[in-house]
């Protein structure tokens, strides 16, 4: 599976003032949210789950070729099975799930399984996140802006807050297209929230974002 900006954003952004010891990463594809938050973060366990078995296998791999590989560790497990099975809370959880409705004309199913509601809702997502999050900890997730009130509304039964929010779009004059999100136990008020714009023109990048995400990449 490519690398996505939506993955290399949200890996960039979360919330590690709270400085976690411990982190999720939920739905983590070949593991390139988690080795962000590997160079970022000082945690000392970073767990990943995934689904797919090529993606799966991909993740380990890439795992064990970090600089990191003592601190990461992914399941070959659904979120449920995760859940039902481990006794550990965490203090970041991170997020990249599946917003794509189902098309009839999709044939992959690795990619369907990532890409589409239909194998992880934000019901079922919110709902482990509460199992497994810590009472201090953060829940940061990226999801379609389209979808961000109804999101909030789901997450507020499960007694998940706001206390950050990124509004991402492509360019200046482009519509939001993305709500990155840092959930907490804790109501609290008023909530941060902030935009980011991507590109000035084709692969001209904006210094907000260029300054966001440059230590990730090789060559931006």
């Amino acid at each position: 599976m490519k690398i996505g900006t939506d993955g290399v954003l949200l890996g960039a952004w979360a919330s590690i003032k709270h400085q976690p010891n411990s982190i999720l990463d939920i739905g983590a594809g070949t593991g390139v949210i988690s080795l962000q938050l590997a160079q970022r973060s000082s945690a000392e366990l970073i767990d990943a789950i995934e689904i797919d078995n090529n993606a799966y296998e991909d993740c380990v791999t890439n795992f064990e070729n970090s600089i990191w590989n003592d601190r990461l560790f992914c399941y070959h497990a659904s979120l449920q099975e995760f859940v039902d099975e481990i006794d550990e809370s965490y203090d970041l959880i991170i997020s990249n799930p599946p917003f794509f409705e189902p098309q009839n004309n999709i044939k992959s199913s690795a990619r369907t399984n990532a890409r589409f509601t239909n194998s992880l809702n934000y019901k079922e997502l919110l709902y482990s996140a509460n199992q497994l999050l810590n009472q201090n900890g953060k829940f940061c997730v990226i999801i379609p802006y389209l979808n961000e009130a109804e999101f909030l509304d789901i997450a507020q039964n499960f007694e998940l807050f706001p206390a950050e929010i990124l509004h991402v779009k492509g360019h200046k004059n482009s519509p939001i297209k993305r709500s990155l999100i840092c959930l907490e136990h804790e109501l609290k008020t008023p909530v941060e929230v902030t935009e980011l714009t991507i590109e000035i023109e084709r692969h001209q990048y904006t210094t907000e974002y260029f300054n966001l995400v440059k230590d990730f990449y090789l060559k931006l």
